[in-house]
């Protein structure tokens, strides 16, 4: 039976270790699930060390990797036969497979936030380029969103992209620099959450608000502070789909009254496992075989089967 590897901060706690083994029985896959846990802030040398495990495993297919996919490139990049354009250019690592060759290593987020945005926002959002996104955190997932935002012939009018760490911002500036921008391009230091909160308020009626933090799962807390005031209209977006989703909570108080749109990362989190298991075991991902999946995801969870925690204010 082969590992899919899963790299993460909880990974008992996350709903793929009840998910997968149903989606393998539907896929008709002899696969099981291992979770291996790391720090938020872990060694290099431990991060090297779980690669050099996975690499070294004769039953290993590979592996997902969410909070330390930035650490994986940093760290790890040069135990990789190959690497896709996507994680040369974002500067991660999130999908692993393990081939006669060594290992090949893919970064899925840019692919799976499109995705997800799409499905959350509808087809050509950006069309007349009259929406502005503002994505608190430019790690890993808030650099890979901004690059699937400013990759198109369309694009937001403004993307915002804010972060505490001025070398997180350095590197998305360095990435992003490589494609075509059209959009209004800010990086904005930031670790006063109020002032997070201020530049929210201060955005277009009908904005993209995102929580790609972290915060809120692997970190406590909310990037923004409970006095923020959303534009009218907007849409927030967590990332998150699990644990105190505080920056929810502070979106969901002011649904109707703002007439927000208000998400978690649900339908992120399923295209992220989704395309991973795809590449690694060679399965064509098509829109039907992704619908039955999500079914079963819902039904295994005890979510509504097509239900993605949306809510229209």
């Amino acid at each position: 039976m082969k590992r899919l590897y899963f790299i993460g901060v909880s990974t008992a706690s996350s709903g793929i270790m009840t998910i997968f083994p149903a989606w393998a029985e539907a896929l008709g896959l002899s696969a099981q699930m291992h979770g291996v846990d790391l720090p938020v802030a872990a060694r290099p040398d431990d991060v090297r060390a779980v690669i050099d495990t996975l690499a070294a495993d004769p039953s290993a297919a590979g592996a997902l990797v969410t909070t330390h996919k930035a650490a994986v490139w940093d760290h790890a990049a040069s135990r990789f036969s190959v690497l896709d354009s996507w994680s040369q250019l974002c500067r991660e690592i999130s999908c692993i497979a393990v081939r006669e060759e060594g290992l090949i290593g893919w970064a899925k987020d840019p692919i799976t936030a499109r995705q997800a945005y799409t499905h959350l926002l509808g087809e050509d959002p950006w069309r007349g380029g009259e929406r502005d996104v503002v994505c608190l955190g430019a790690g890993g997932a808030g650099l890979a969103l901004a690059t699937a935002l400013l990759n198109g012939a369309d694009q937001p009018r403004r993307v915002v992209l804010v972060d505490r760490n001025p070398q997180r911002l350095a590197v998305s500036r360095e990435a992003l620099s490589e494609l075509q921008i059209r959009a209004e391009l800010e990086l904005v230091e930031i670790s006063d959450p109020q002032q997070a909160g201020a530049l929210v308020s201060a955005s277009a009626e009908g904005s993209l608000i995102v929580n790609a933090t972290g915060m809120g799962k692997d970190l406590p807390g909310s990037p923004i502070g409970p006095d923020v005031q959303f534009p009218r209209g907007a849409v927030t977006w967590d990332l998150n789909y699990r644990g105190e989703l505080a920056f929810l909570d502070i979106a969901r108080a002011q649904e109707a009254e703002r007439g927000l749109i208000v998400a978690d990362g649900w339908r992120y989190f399923l295209h992220g496992w989704t395309e991973v298991i795809a590449e690694v075991f060679g399965i064509e991902m098509s829109p039907a075989v992704f619908t039955s999946l999500a079914s079963i995801a819902g039904m295994v969870s005890g979510r509504e089967v097509g239900r993605d925690a949306v809510s229209r204010g």
